[in-house]
């Protein structure tokens, strides 16, 4: 080994020291990204949900995550954003992931895209692709239309799932930020949501397969685009997933990985690699 003045030892512990500390320190002066979390309605566990939600995405990346949640378990929930546009006002991106699917007043439902048809990013979670929708949702909704304002915005119309099995998960797009070095997954028993159309402002990331029996015995097998990014607008990002019933889903680090990148993504906070920008790893 060569000899080391003790000067220059103490001149490398000093590099080495400051070239750690860095990270840290980019991470503590650089202010968070303001998550809005609404959640809240029918048929999900969003009581627990919510909790897994805010503390998985705040512990991976310089994300505050805020919530607005009610306790209502129908189809028509009184979420204290109806009937105010402003709601988002202050926030970098809105993450929907409430179930109102008999939300159907046209003017509400403008309320809540109105934020992101200002440019607020959005991210939208399993049920929230089943809400805001009336008319005849079950046909491909005319671009346009009074009843397809919700889908425009997602990029991709749902209108309901097959039972509860296992799908397999495979990111159709491995070279885009959001699913850069993921890995292929399976999940437990949840619910694959069905693709009525997908916009041509979507741009898929990830297809599931789901394996299931008819009456009959007979084997079916379901292949849909389970996780898709969207321009709305022509400006605002929003990133969207139609799995995370359960909340063994919610809480699995594959997925909490899946959606922390999509919030850093609509807000254009993650490099190329997938890898968040400075400042805003945890």
């Amino acid at each position: 080994m060569p000899n080391v003045s003790p000067l220059h030892f103490f001149r490398l512990i000093a590099l080495v020291s400051a070239l750690t500390v860095v990270p840290s320190l980019l991470a503590e002066n650089t202010p968070p990204l303001k998550a809005l979390l609404i959640t809240g309605g029918c048929c999900h566990d969003y009581a627990n949900q919510k909790e897994i939600l805010k503390f998985g995405i705040q512990a991976r990346a310089n994300i505050v995550v805020d919530v607005i949640y009610v306790a209502d378990k129908n189809t028509a929930p009184a979420l204290p954003i109806y009937g105010h546009p402003d709601y988002a006002r202050g926030y970098d991106v809105v993450i929907h992931d409430e179930c109102a699917a008999d939300i159907k007043d046209p003017a509400i439902i403008q309320g809540v895209l109105k934020p992101h048809q200002d440019g607020i990013p959005g991210v939208n979670l399993h049920c929230a692709m089943h809400c805001y929708r009336f008319g005849d949702f079950k046909k491909p909704v005319s671009a346009g239309a009074d009843n397809a304002h919700w889908f425009e915005y997602l990029g991709l119309q749902s209108s309901g799932h097959g039972p509860q099995q296992p799908i397999a998960i495979t990111f159709t797009d491995t070279t885009h930020p959001i699913t850069s070095g993921l890995k292929n997954w399976t999940t437990i028993n949840e619910e694959h949501y069905n693709n009525i159309q997908v916009f041509a402002t979507a741009h898929a990331l990830a297809h599931g397969t789901q394996v299931i029996k008819s009456k009959t015995g007979a084997a079916q097998t379901n292949d849909f685009v389970v996780a898709w990014v969207n321009t709305y607008q022509g400006k605002t990002r929003v990133f969207s997933t139609t799995i995370g019933h359960n909340n063994q889903t919610v809480a699995d680090d594959r997925y909490l990985d899946l959606v922390t990148r999509g919030v850093l993504w609509v807000c254009d906070k993650l490099d190329a690699n997938g890898e968040p920008k400075p400042g805003y790893a945890k």
